[in-house]
């Protein structure tokens, strides 16, 4: 049997997201820059996908930016929107549970002469709002919050962030990674105070490499690409049309089945924790069950190193992930784990577990069945 439970790093593609990403390469095919009629269609495409994208934030279809996906979407707000506002201020807020997308190009901008500010979390991994409070200058010009961290699961009070944000510092812009967020939450950036939004398609079952970063008609953003001046000159290159199309079909599936799959991968995620409750020396991270996202869970395996966890259960067909699985192939440790002040110890042997709406009680029965049998025997091997 086999257990696929790293949707966290990437979710397989829907049939029809599959058949509108082959038609749009093999039969309308056109470059959408093209005057004729094979263009004209390529344009209907990205138009399409446009509109079916900005209603289901509730935005207008110009404020949504096509991107290679989540770390350019990240990049482009960003840095985008630090060098466009520089004359506004040169502070910057963000905190200490961020992806790597964010936190390398917050570290390049403080090299480039920003000032950052690192804001912590508490245990479950919920940023500090006193701390936000006090943080927020006249000089802010940007606050970047991840809406789900994608180790843990954790949820951030989005909401109550962009409003401290708009009233303690209003010429600053509001930026949220809400890559593991969109397509398991209900998200209307203009009701949360959001002015930069970056997603990518290929955690909601679209295709790999494509994204999009909502950008509030207010929000002056520099551009990162320069070239044919495609997408208004914000950002250049010719259109990834069956990106967009499959992007935006994949989204279209899920928001049409949001609750039913929310509670789904709640029930998958509650069924998992109950089963690694019964096993020995096992800690579960983050916030409780249902007020973390849906398909994340994070859990500590005393005595057991993640990677040697990972590796033995993938050998018995079962796929999860150390930690982000961005970061994976790194020896460093995670921020995340760190920040919610996990010991190294501890951090060294958490796995995580994720789950989509394909997720079946066969497969986490299967998995926690693996590992009643695993764990003994890794621990009778493990040093002392």
């Amino acid at each position: 049997m086999e257990a696929y439970l790293d949707n966290a790093a990437t979710t397989r593609c829907y049939g029809q997201v599959k058949d509108i990403v082959v038609k749009t390469m093999m039969e309308d095919y056109g470059n959408p820059s093209a005057m004729h009629l094979k263009g004209v269609e390529a344009e209907r495409y990205m138009k399409d996908a446009r509109e079916t994208l900005a209603k289901i934030l509730k935005v207008t279809p110009k404020e949504i930016l096509f991107t290679s996906g989540g770390t350019e979407s990240n990049n482009l707000a960003l840095t985008g929107a630090a060098y466009a506002n520089k004359r506004a201020g040169n502070h910057i807020i963000t905190t200490a549970i961020e992806h790597a997308a964010v936190g390398a190009p917050v570290h390049f901008l403080e090299e480039s002469g920003f000032e950052v500010t690192i804001l912590p979390v508490d245990e479950k991994g919920v940023v500090s709002l006193e701390a936000l409070e006090k943080a927020l200058r006249p000089d802010t010009i940007l606050v970047s919050v991840m809406f789900v961290n994608n180790e843990i699961g954790s949820v951030q009070p989005v909401d109550a962030i962009g409003k401290m944000v708009h009233e303690k510092a209003p010429k600053a812009l509001f930026h949220v990674d809400a890559i593991q967020a969109f397509g398991k939450f209900q998200i209307y950036p203009k009701k949360l105070g959001i002015d930069l939004m970056s997603v990518s398609a290929h955690k909601i079952h679209g295709p790999k490499g494509v994204g999009f970063l909502y950008t509030s008609e207010k929000a002056k953003v520099q551009p990162q690409i320069l070239g044919g001046g495609q997408q208004s000159g914000m950002r250049s290159g010719t259109d990834n049309v069956p990106g967009a199309a499959g992007m935006a079909e994949a989204a279209r599936i899920m928001y049409e089945h949001l609750e039913e799959n929310r509670e789904h991968m709640y029930q998958m995620k509650e069924r998992l924790a109950e089963g690694l409750s019964r096993l020995e020396r096992v800690q579960i991270h983050g916030m409780p069950l249902r007020e973390g996202a849906p398909q994340i869970l994070s859990a500590a395996f005393a005595g057991i190193r993640s990677e040697v966890l990972l590796h033995s259960l993938e050998e018995q067909g079962i796929y999860v992930s150390a930690g982000s699985a961005c970061s994976s192939h790194k020896r460093t440790a995670s921020s995340t784990l760190t920040a919610i002040g996990l010991k190294k110890d501890v951090s060294e042997t958490t796995v995580r577990f994720s789950f989509s709406e394909e997720t079946t009680a066969e497969e986490i029965d299967y998995c926690l069945e693996v590992l009643g049998k695993l764990l003994p025997v890794l621990r009778r091997y493990t040093r002392r």
